[in-house]
């Protein structure tokens, strides 16, 4: 009876703690979006956890454990009584307009590790509470309005690689607490108006690679240690630096006094002990007398309170006209000249993409670290030219932007985006409850896709594993002419028809790229692609085809590459033989090739068995495209639809492999 009665104590305490989620979740959302113009689907009818909440993901047990609301326009406060969702890992409330002040309640989200609130309107102190969140790994709080000093209770996030506070208005000293963060790989305080040396203890944090501190109005002598990171060390605009082996700042000149070994950087605890030079009494004839003397030595006094009081004010004036300067000239990356107001957040977005700032690291959620595996050195090095990373995928894709997405369905999102060379690429997005739970064959599948190189495959160009988020990003080449798809069912006064010669190239290149992918022309092992269909196959500016998503499968949980071959089968393009082997082979996707061929010969969709009769009898030019208007070759045609008929044969014996289509292809018309 006790048992039972515990049982049922701890459900009514997790059914509390879902609706007191579900309350919490609806207060931020009225503080976040206050005028109900963006977090349309968080209501009080709906699970939170049941995907129906716009960027609100949760755990097994039903608790929120991410926020993941960027660019989405959010024009509120961040509340206090968010610091409820004990659970919450990531929170990510970057590229929007939010206002007001970091509420220190924030800090009672203990289990965060990622908190980007960059590229917003906040103002106010950072909360010297935030040292207390221990997990914290990454927090972004760059581009705002933020002021007063930097908290040195941040020192005590041990877990910290990431602290980003550039474009703020913050001042005071750099706190050599940061200095004691053995984990932190990255620290940019450019942009702001902070005083006084850098802290010697920066100089030893062991895993430091980026310290950039542009822009400010430091001074003293740089520890010599920070020359180790090279282009890592950013510290041009603070005139007051000194420095031995950096390129660009003066050696620091040693003052005469009594104590010549002067600590460095210089204490000022130390200015009791420094003896300025007197002033030279001045030398007359008419003055002997000791009358004269005081009268000289008040004159004497009075005119070097007269200077100093002059070249005071000629410096406080000179600070104040070089900060103003500073202001108007000095914005974002050093890029935009722009009056006294704040860049719009449109204008902030467009620089920051533009800003060449140096990258975090990348990221995993927790418990799924796929390269923690040890793979042996050539593997690591191997993928690591491959690595991307959540900053410059976001940045690419302007945070991913509804403007940005190209598709999306239940498996993964597709955006377009531009990375910092300018070149055009296709990020696909797929949530870690889509991907091989397995680490060990998501990594063995993740070094397959980088090993596929060939002109009919739609290039990789890498990959990251975001933190948290609980996501894969892959990274492929734009191809601008879209999907072969689109060029099916088109009306002839459309400018998209293809032309004869257009389409039989690229039928050549389809069949090359999934003869690759079988294992011919140096690769080892065969690969099956799977998938093969009009929306798999991509042409370029040239109408040169190429094969999308090859391998992916091997990323993918079985039961998502289950969930794929219902529309696969609805399309025509399932080899028969699936339904009683369950089982996918290299005649697979001659099967699948064959149904393609059929649809760019017709220019439709729907094969229907019509078509296939027609071939089988001669009557071809019923099948043919009509948008052709009879403008293509009839042996090439007649080739094609019988090559295509063989290619669909029932019988998975009875079909070519992609070498023999090969061959036939190669020989002339």
């Amino acid at each position: 009876m006790s048992s039972l009665i515990f049982l049922l104590f701890i459900f009514v305490s997790h059914s509390l703690s879902l609706n007191n989620e579900l309350d919490t979740l609806m207060l931020i959302k009225d503080s976040l979006d206050p005028e109900n113009h963006v977090l349309l689907s968080w209501n009080n009818h709906s699970d939170p956890c049941s995907g129906t909440f716009d960027g609100v993901a949760c755990n097994e047990q039903g608790l929120v454990t991410n926020i993941s609301l960027q660019g989405k326009g959010l024009s509120g406060e961040i509340p206090s009584v968010i610091g409820k969702l004990k659970s919450l890992t990531g929170l990510y409330l970057h590229f929007n307009a939010l206002n007001g002040i970091l509420p220190k309640e924030i800090a009672g989200l203990t289990q965060l590790s990622d908190l980007y609130l960059n590229v917003n309107n906040l103002s106010g102190f950072i909360p010297h509470e935030i040292g207390n969140m221990s997990n914290l790994q990454v927090l972004q709080l760059c581009h705002n309005e933020l002021n007063g000093s930097i908290p040195t209770e941040l020192g005590k996030l041990k877990r910290l690689s990431v602290l980003a506070l550039q474009y703020n208005h913050l001042s005071g000293a750099i706190p050599a607490s940061l200095g004691e963060l053995e984990t932190l790989e990255r620290l940019d305080l450019s942009f702001n108006t902070l005083l006084g040396p850098i802290p010697v203890t920066l100089a030893n944090a062991p895993k430091l690679e980026t310290l950039d501190i542009r822009n400010n109005s430091l001074s003293g002598s740089v520890p010599t240690d920070l020359k180790r990171l090279k282009e890592g060390f950013q510290y041009f605009n603070n005139h007051g630096l000194c420095g031995t082996g950096f390129a660009h700042l003066d050696s620091c000149q040693i003052v005469s006094n009594s104590d010549p070994v002067r600590p460095e950087p210089y204490d000022p605890s130390n200015i009791s002990t420094i003896e300025f030079p007197t002033t030279p009494e001045p030398t007359s004839k008419n003055c002997g007398n000791s009358g004269c003397r005081r009268r000289s030595d008040s004159s004497t006094i009075g005119l070097v309170f007269a200077v100093i009081g002059v070249v005071s004010v000629s410096a406080l004036t000179g600070l104040f006209l070089i900060l103003r300067h500073r202001r108007l000239k000095q914005k974002i990356g050093n890029t935009v000249e722009i009056s006294d107001n704040r860049l719009s957040t449109d204008k902030i977005k467009e620089v920051y993409r533009k800003k060449a700032s140096p990258l975090i690291n990348l990221e995993y959620s927790s418990g799924w670290d796929p390269l923690s595996k040890d793979l042996g050195s050539y593997s690591q090095e191997f993928l690591q030219s491959f690595m991307f990373n959540l900053e410059e995928v976001d940045r690419a894709t302007q945070c991913f932007s509804e403007m940005n997405l190209l598709a999306k369905n239940n498996i993964s999102s597709n955006y377009r985006g531009i990375l910092r060379d300018g070149s055009i690429v296709v990020i696909k997005c797929i949530p870690k409850t889509s991907c091989k739970s397995d680490e060990t064959e998501f990594l063995n599948g993740l070094k397959i896709l980088t090993s596929l190189k060939h002109e009919n495959l739609v290039r990789l160009r890498g990959f990251c594993c975001s933190k948290s988020r609980g996501e894969c990003f892959l990274v492929y080449d734009f191809v601008s002419n879209g999907r072969l798809s689109k060029y099916l069912d088109v009306q002839r006064e459309s400018a998209e028809v293809l032309e004869w010669s257009t389409r039989v190239s690229i039928i050549h290149g389809i069949a090359k790229g999934i003869f690759y992918l079988h294992g011919k022309k140096g690769r080892k092992h065969s690969l099956v692609h799977q998938s093969i269909s009009a929306e798999k196959v991509l042409l370029d500016s040239r109408y040169k085809s190429l094969l999308a998503d090859s391998g992916l499968h091997k990323l993918l949980a079985d039961d998502v590459v289950f969930s794929t071959l219902k529309a696969s089968a609805a399309m025509g393009y399932l080899a028969p033989e699936y339904t009683t082997t369950g089982r996918f082979t290299e005649k697979s996707d001659v099967y699948a090739f064959g149904m393609i061929v059929f649809q760019i010969l017709t220019g439709k969709h729907d094969i229907t068995q019509l078509s296939r009769q027609c071939v089988e009898t001669g009557t071809l030019k019923d099948i043919i495209d009509e948008n052709l208007e009879g403008k293509f070759l009839e042996s090439e045609a007649e080739k094609l639809a019988r090559l295509a008929l063989v290619c669909t044969d029932e019988s998975p014996h009875l079909r070519p492999t992609m070498e023999n289509v090969m061959l036939e292809l190669s020989h002339k018309w």
